[in-house]
């Protein structure tokens, strides 16, 4: 029996008019095809290689990089309601990783150390967000600054990013953020460092309806009703595979960023908004065990076609962000 195994394949070979010999390098012709992945999930402080959008990067100067990324043409989350574009915060997550990734590749700050995200901006182009016959590959060119500060260990990043698809421009950014020590990290946070798993948010509402917040799932609704008009409260969902991707001891920027989005809508229901440009200055850690309260205001804007809205939290009385989103209502 073993003896007729192995000759299935060569009987095979000789069929199709093949000797069988795998060529070696000697016999190769032609050049090797550029082979591509994702970088180290690692660099972009993310859980599931399926949620890394970069795919390299290489240096122009000294602070300016080219990066490249891709963005595949469905995803479980970065989604419009309707599946026919990339979802804008997609630029914002992806302006977010190459940060990171550089700051750790290009700037030599270990993976041990913590990051503490200040600001981050996107302006997005919606014609060039429109999904097509393939995955969307993007170059980004990515200048970014850092200044040590008197420890040498701690450091303050700025990054402006330029995002292209093909020749033309998809989107723009903008991040300040500091990189700490693990040692000063837990000094910082006085004892919260390490509190892996969140308690569940303490309410009694039920969760907004999804059309009524932009969304299509219940599962990616992170707000219920406050009982007051603009006012909402905070109830993500901490098993939440892409919004909580690993565990951590705050609650994440981008969970903050999808409740201003959310707020945004369900302040404009029934009208829905996908807000094409954020500017987001995060003013403190937003803690798992506090109660969060969302609040949104639409506030005049330079475009008068374009909807704005200024959406804060706070925890305590105490702000933990601010962001202020535009974009083209939609009246279906």
């Amino acid at each position: 029996m073993t003896l007729l195994a192995s000759r299935t394949p060569a009987l095979a070979l000789a069929a199709a008019g093949d000797t069988g010999t795998i060529p070696g390098p000697a016999l190769a012709t032609g050049l090797a095809p550029r082979l591509t992945s994702t970088v180290a999930k690692e660099y972009v402080h993310r859980a599931c290689h399926a949620e890394v959008f970069l795919t390299g990067s290489e240096q122009l100067n000294e602070t300016t990089f080219s990066v490249s990324a891709q963005w595949p043409r469905a995803h479980t989350f970065f989604s419009t309601p309707d599946g026919t574009r990339h979802d804008p915060m997609q630029a914002a997550e992806t302006i977010r990783q190459a940060g990171l990734y550089l700051a750790h590749t290009r700037f030599g700050v270990p993976l041990d150390h913590k990051f503490m995200m200040w600001n981050l901006d996107y302006t997005t182009r919606p014609r060039q967000l429109l999904i097509g016959a393939k995955p969307t590959d993007l170059t980004i060119e990515a200048a970014l600054v850092a200044q040590p500060r008197r420890t040498r260990s701690t450091v303050d990043f700025t990054l402006r990013t330029v995002v292209r698809r093909g020749p033309h421009l998809a989107a723009t950014g903008y991040a300040r953020f500091t990189t700490v020590p693990d040692s000063t990290y837990q000094r910082l946070r006085k004892g919260r460092h390490g509190l892996d798993l969140p308690p569940v948010p303490a309410t009694t509402t039920e969760p907004m309806a999804p059309a009524g917040v932009g969304r299509l799932r219940p599962c990616d609704v992170v707000l219920s009703p406050a009982g007051t008009p603009g006012t909402w409260h905070l109830t993500p969902d901490f098993r939440h595979p892409i919004l909580f991707d690993h565990a951590n001891d705050h609650i994440p920027g981008m969970v903050l960023l999808e409740a201003a989005r959310q707020a945004t809508n369900a302040l404009s229901s029934p009208v829905t908004v996908a807000p094409t440009a954020a500017a987001t200055t995060f003013h403190r850690y937003a803690e798992h065990d506090a109660p969060t309260t969302i609040t949104a205001r639409h506030t005049p804007g330079e475009d008068q076609d374009s909807l704005t809205t200024t959406v804060t939290g706070h925890q305590h009385g105490e702000p933990i962000f601010t962001t202020v989103l535009s974009g083209q209502p939609d009246h279906r």
